[in-house]
């Protein structure tokens, strides 16, 4: 789900325009679930897309939500756009989100605003966002990964048995102090959220002698030349922090951290998943717990022209067993957002995280915390 803050309140009437007249630009979006045979695939769906002036979760394919896999919302000046994580990852709904928003903050506004990077009603569907991303690239050749870590399978957990009721908090950090401290620290924002996050979880619990895993998303999609197809393709890489390097300085760890991301980060392992898909071999399980903490940064950056009319950005997404806590990042308007959830509502592993922010000189605005509650299916 990408969460937006406007500067103005949400005009309903104004939105539905905009989420209908989207329809002939992202057809792909506007579809429901259907069988053909024993699969499941999805088919256009003539019912419109709901927008609903309420934060309560709905179901998709269901009569709530006109049997669609996707749904907008808003209250007061946040709006927001939930989809099915099969149909699409964050890359893949970003330039859908970006273009709804030309339309709604152009008739909003009475603006007219320059076109360029969005895709609008009229345009020409390439090829390339919605055909088989796959078809040009030579996968029958790759013979293995080029680097695969190792699973640690005892690794430090941060949930609570007793308190089931998942949270998300929202965090602004100014753009310039995160960068500098990249540059300074041989890091990225991923890398520099992921250490951070660790030494959080040591502070939340200094007892445990187990080592702190973080998944880190990947868009592999981007990796191989293949950024604009609209298709689910995210992989991850997985980074661990042993108690023993805690000694180790801020600099050493940030490094260690960006040099198994990069090793994992390449495009033959890419390839080798794809491979790996067509022989047809089932994903991780989502029951399955693989890391401590995951985190994942959609690099949006800009909405362009409408940015002095959006005031905020969050990617919020469903928690499953694989990762007690998730970290989205995302930038705009020279900020940073991060949205930070987790299996229950107790904040003491959050204020872990503020006080490594703290201790690392980066200043932050505390914005809200609400439940998490995201839409089912």
């Amino acid at each position: 789900m990408a969460i937006l803050s406007l500067r103005d309140p949400v005009d309903g009437d104004i939105l539905r325009y905009a989420v209908e007249a989207m329809r002939a630009r992202f057809p792909y979006f506007y579809v429901k679930p259907a069988y053909r045979g024993d699969d499941l695939i999805t088919v256009p769906n003539d019912l419109p897309m709901t927008v609903r002036n309420t934060w309560e979760p709905i179901r998709f394919h269901s009569e709530a939500s006109n049997y669609h896999l996707g749904a907008w919302k808003y209250e007061g000046r946040r709006l927001a756009f939930e989809l099915s994580h099969a149909l699409s990852d964050g890359a893949g709904f970003m330039p859908y989100i970006k273009s709804t928003m030309f339309l709604y903050l152009s008739k909003a506004t009475g603006k007219t605003f320059d076109q360029a990077g969005f895709c609008l009603p009229g345009d020409v569907i390439p090829e390339s966002e919605t055909g088989n991303p796959f078809r040009d690239l030579d996968v029958d050749s790759v013979k293995g990964p080029l680097y695969k870590k190792k699973p640690i399978p005892d690794f430090f957990r941060l949930y609570d048995a007793a308190d089931t009721d998942k949270t998300v908090f929202f965090v602004k950090l100014p753009e310039t102090q995160v960068m500098q401290y990249c540059r300074d620290f041989d890091a990225s924002p991923n890398v520099l959220m992921s250490v951070l996050l660790a030494k959080a979880a040591r502070r939340w619990n200094p007892e445990s002698e187990k080592t702190v895993t973080v998944s880190v998303c990947i868009d592999r999609k981007a990796m191989l030349g293949l950024p604009h197809n609209y298709r689910m393709f995210a992989g991850e890489a997985i980074l661990d922090f042993p108690k023993e390097r805690d000694a180790k300085d801020f600099n050493e760890a940030c490094t260690i951290a960006r040099g198994q991301l990069m090793l994992q980060a390449q495009p033959e392992n890419a390839l080798w998943e794809i491979r790996q898909m067509k022989r047809m071999l089932p994903p991780p399980s989502p029951d399955i717990a693989q890391a401590s903490i995951c985190v994942s940064y959609v690099n949006s950056r800009s909405f362009g022209p409408l940015d002095p009319y959006i005031e905020e950005q969050y990617v919020v997404t469903s928690l499953s067993k694989m990762t007690d806590i998730l970290c989205e990042i995302s930038c705009l308007r020279h900020h940073f957002f991060l949205a930070f959830m987790q299996p229950y509502a107790s904040d003491r592993y959050f204020r872990c995280f503020l006080d490594e922010l703290d201790a690392a000189g980066i200043s932050y605005e505390f914005l809200r915390s609400e439940p998490l509650r995201l839409c089912g299916i």
